[in-house]
């Protein structure tokens, strides 16, 4: 078994952390493999110190020490591969990492031994136009239409297979996956989705409508999103988090569900809802 150990260097503590992961998985007979850039800091006694792209290549499995945003910024890549992650959480929350700091003697350990779960989760596929320009993005979380100027509403249009289904006026409108219904998407009021299913869920973010509501649509659904009036640089799209790109009037959205998807690494076949369960619900 190979780890890549990737910390988020932007969060407090996740070097101790990083290093505490390489000893005990080098403990249960894992090889370690940290990036370069950041081996001067996480080193550990006989881990390799390779480039991303061999570390990569090598990977049996993708540690990431920090939150769930690290896990989306790793994603991408471990696409590529169809690499596991496991996100160990030094964050908030921590929804799509399934081992605490101190879960790490033990599930590491499970690591070790492949004895874990892979728990498949869909992707958006997003095609932004705008004009001449077109992008595809990937997300697993969910794609974000935003205002960008506070105190405007913004027209948009949502059209299902090319039939209208909803238009309003609001700050955004969120698509998510499963495994993004409880992120953005329930802040804004939307539902919890087992991350099991496939499905799209699409949420308005604070829709100037007493009808607009969230919608879950069947994974086969196409959903346009048409944005109306707006002045420069004022509405921008962003997919899993990433740096928002601004949008026109006049500028189209598409997003299916992806035939591509990623495998997270865990250790029970509920660790959504108990994560709901311990993270969300005022426990007693």
């Amino acid at each position: 078994m190979t780890a890549y150990i990737v910390p988020n260097l932007s969060k407090a503590k996740t070097m101790d952390t990083a290093r505490a992961a390489a000893e005990i998985l080098q403990r249960h007979g894992c090889d370690v493999l940290w990036d370069t850039e950041v081996s001067a800091q996480c080193g550990a006694a006989e881990a390799a110190c390779l480039p991303v792209s061999e570390c990569l290549a090598r990977a049996d499995v993708i540690l990431t020490v920090g939150g769930d945003g690290t896990i989306l910024h790793e994603a991408p890549l471990a696409l590529e591969r169809q690499t596991p992650i496991l996100g160990i959480n030094v964050g908030r929350c921590g929804f799509l990492a399934t081992c605490e700091v101190a879960e790490m003697e033990e599930k590491l350990a499970l690591v070790a031994a492949h004895r874990f779960h892979l728990d498949t989760r869909a992707l958006l596929d997003v095609q932004i136009t705008d004009g001449t320009f077109s992008r595809r993005e990937s997300a697993l979380n969910d794609m974000v239409v935003y205002n960008g100027r506070l105190l405007r509403t913004v027209d948009y249009r949502i059209l299902c297979d090319q039939s209208p289904v909803e238009q309003f006026s609001g700050d955004g409108v969120i698509v998510a996956t499963p495994t993004g219904s409880t992120a953005y998407s329930l802040s804004a009021g939307g539902p919890i989705v087992d991350s099991q299913t496939k499905a799209l869920v699409l949420t308005p973010i604070c829709p100037h409508s007493l009808q607009a509501s969230a919608m879950v649509f069947s994974p086969e659904r196409t959903l346009d999103i048409e944005i109306g009036d707006i002045f420069s640089d004022e509405v921008l799209v962003s997919c899993d988090g990433r740096p928002g790109m601004p949008l026109h009037t006049g500028a189209k959205i598409e997003v299916t569900l992806s035939e591509k998807q990623i495998h997270l690494i865990t250790f029970g076949r509920a660790d959504q809802f108990e994560a709901i369960d311990l993270k969300l619900r005022s426990r007693r």
